[in-house]
């Protein structure tokens, strides 16, 4: 027998009713309740970073309007590069326009910003010369470089500056962090070839440098010897404010296209602009002597990404600040010492936090590369990295390998246990990802 059950008719809502249950469930927050406090809080300081990114996009855009680029830029090429269609100058005048600088190279075939960094040194220094660091101690990758460490076998000559005759010196922080203001009134010698400015903190635990705090130290380095070199390491820099170092007389800058001025999308690359028999002379470095830089493969995918990424630059920047903002709230509130503070000053992207632990550490790694795109299900593990003195462990799930312009974190395993934040290309990544972190810290 089939009995049949009447269904049972339910009356309309009133529509204003079904309005307000469905906007209720669309608005519903994606963020870990800590996280959304530290948020509403943040607006104020996210608007002064959105004038800040408008200022240096109208920059950006005006430098790519005097260069009148073109899709033909794009081309790229094969071989020798001897004909790339204008490409590479047109990217090198829109970049030393940016960034105020007589001239630019901006090169795929820089490995890295320490590559850069590293063939700028080799062109301005001689047997005899002195390089000074007026910041303390150098980035870990720069330590070989310099000839500050060596290798594990301390008889193999691998090329440093030391090993070439360069003399290394260095100008301690100051007590708070800061540039030793009175130690660097008296520091520059005669045969101090060039000074050495860290803009970034590294894996330091101290204040980044402000445009006007290098500006100040080149006048007191200019006023002891007026042909002293000064030298900027620009990584982690470049936009965050509204100048850069070359309009404050700083003789030569480098950095690295996988940082902030490849927009998230330059696959690989670095840079180096200032004064321009400098910049040709570490051209020579990157080349060689009497090959200049008209050539050089590049394909044109590559080249459209390098012009792009750089266009993008100031609003990935600005997002990878508001998200070093929100980190630093968040992890205050919990009781974490963070460099910056959250209403401090901001001279670059990277975001501090002592976690006075390894395994505070290591969770926190895994936590942010469990939110990452790619390679969400690896579990990062401390390990030896070539340039490094100290195990370092790394969570950076990205598109372009290593890039710390999407978001990324990093650290050594040693005292204080402090993990570098970096990257994202917009905020809410990273308040995702502390909604993660704290569930495990």
């Amino acid at each position: 027998m089939v009995v049949t059950v009447p269904l049972s008719v339910s009356r309309p809502l009133p529509v204003g009713l079904v309005r307000r249950r469905r906007l209720s469930c669309s608005c519903s927050s994606p963020f870990h309740p800590e996280v959304e406090r530290a948020v509403e809080s943040l607006y104020g300081k996210y608007r002064e970073i959105d004038s800040r990114v408008a200022i240096n996009s109208a920059r950006v855009l005006t430098a790519f309007k005097n260069a009148r680029i073109a899709p033909h830029h794009f081309g790229g090429c094969t071989g020798y590069g001897h004909d790339d269609g204008g490409g590479r100058e047109a990217l090198d005048s829109v970049f030393a326009d940016i960034f105020g600088s007589e001239s630019a190279v901006v090169r795929s075939q820089f490995f890295s910003g320490t590559h850069a960094i590293a063939c700028a040194l080799f062109a301005i220094l001689r047997p005899g010369d002195e390089l000074l660091a007026v910041a303390g101690a150098p980035y870990d990758t720069l330590e070989e470089v310099i000839g500050i460490r060596g290798p594990s076998d301390s008889n193999i000559n691998i090329g440093s500056l030391k090993d070439f005759g360069v003399c290394y010196r260095e100008v301690p922080l100051a007590a708070d962090g800061g540039l030793d203001w009175n130690a660097l009134g008296c520091s520059v010698r005669p045969e101090t070839r060039c000074a050495f400015i860290q803009r970034s903190c590294g894996y330091s635990w101290r204040k980044s440098l402000g445009v006007s705090d290098i500006q100040r130290a080149i006048s007191l380095i200019k006023a002891q010897n007026k042909d002293c070199i000064v030298m900027v390491d620009n990584c982690y820099g470049e936009f965050v404010e509204t100048s850069e170092p070359p309009m404050v007389r700083a003789d030569l800058i480098a950095g690295s296209l996988i940082k902030n001025p490849g927009g998230t999308i330059a696959p690989c690359g670095g840079y180096i602009a200032g004064r321009k028999e400098l910049v040709e002379a570490a051209a020579a470095r990157l080349s060689a002597p009497g090959l200049g830089v008209d050539f050089g493969s590049v394909p044109g995918h590559v080249m459209r990404s390098l012009f792009q990424g750089l266009f993008l630059s100031p609003q990935m920047v600005g997002e990878a600040l508001k998200g070093g903002l929100l980190i630093a709230e968040v992890m205050k509130f919990r009781g974490y010492l963070v460099q910056p503070c959250p209403l401090g000053p901001r001279h670059d992207t990277v975001q501090a936090v002592q976690l006075q632990s390894r395994e505070r550490l290591i969770k926190f790694c895994e936590a942010v590369q469990r939110c990452c795109p790619i390679g969400s299900f690896v579990k990062p593990t401390p390990g030896s990295t070539p340039g490094y003195a100290s195990e370092v462990i790394f969570a950076d799930g990205t598109f372009v390998d290593g890039s710390t312009s999407e978001l990324s974190c990093d650290g050594p395993l040693r005292e204080p246990y402090a993990v570098f934040c970096q990257g994202g290309t917009h905020w809410t990544q990273w308040a995702l990802v502390l909604g993660e972190i704290l569930t495990v810290i």
